[in-house]
């Protein structure tokens, strides 16, 4: 099995502000469009790897949408992640096989600004250390755009490494190992890593102020990113929205 990081959500309280702060920091920012149902509306930050920021913004209230939850109780930010599977159906046999908690597959889609529509699948773990899954039913590049909309003024091209917060480093390498297989995991430092296709996902136990901070407001999940780019250095936070990114290079 060889899943890659698909994207990280932003959720964000008005979506256009956050498309212009974006622009203003040197990324190309792709209108989405709006969710099945009409909830939610997004953008995209697409990277030249594949892998994508989904800047999302709520049309109207959404008590029963975790990311809703997420963004009204601890602002806005990272509030999940979703990888890419080869293959849905025979992805979710073998995680479950592993003794993996999934729910789905599930629909989900939506209507792109032009009318196309576009539809996936989605599995979601039962705990948010790990990340959801959305497997295209419409063609990928449907929904991620290729060409001219991946490059970006200010050189990034991809997101090299993704630091998620987890309550226990052992039971979250356990449901790792079963999502991805035993030999996705390994330990660098003392960091526990999975490797997916490049991108490195490293955990970070609840063994310091940041971590317990944000266990407390956002609970388990995406802390921060770590972006390749031609010139390392930081963003300037208030354009961000809540999100932590670094250029390593």
């Amino acid at each position: 099995m060889a899943f890659a990081l698909d994207h990280v959500v932003i959720a964000v309280g008005d979506l256009d502000r956050a498309v212009a702060d974006y622009q203003s920091l040197g990324f190309t920012v792709y209108p989405g469009g709006v969710h099945h149902g009409g909830v939610s509306h997004n953008a995209l930050v697409v990277l030249a790897d594949g892998a994508y920021f989904e800047i999302i913004a709520y049309r109207q209230a959404a008590p029963d949408n975790r990311w809703w939850q997420v963004l009204t109780a601890a602002g806005e930010g990272i509030v999940d992640f979703a990888v890419l599977p080869e293959n849905t159906e025979r992805d979710v046999e073998a995680a479950r096989a592993r003794g993996l908690d999934v729910e789905g597959p599930m629909p989900g889609g939506r209507l792109r600004l032009d009318g196309v529509r576009l539809d996936w699948q989605i599995v979601r773990p039962a705990t948010t250390d790990l990340p959801f899954w959305c497997g295209d039913v419409t063609p990928r590049e449907l929904r991620v755009p290729e060409g001219a909309i991946r490059r970006h003024a200010n050189g990034i091209t991809g997101i090299s490494t993704v630091r998620i917060v987890v309550a226990d480093l052992a039971v979250s390498i356990a449901r790792f190992k079963a999502l991805a297989g035993p030999e996705a995991v390994s330990v660098f430092n003392g960091i526990p890593r999975i490797d997916l296709k490049g991108t490195v996902f490293e955990l970070i136990g609840p063994d310091n102020d940041v971590a317990r901070r944000h266990l407390a407001a956002r609970g388990e999940g995406v802390l921060s990113l770590d972006l390749r780019g031609s010139t390392p250095g930081a963003f300037d936070p208030k354009c961000l929205h809540g999100a932590d990114l670094s250029i390593v290079g």
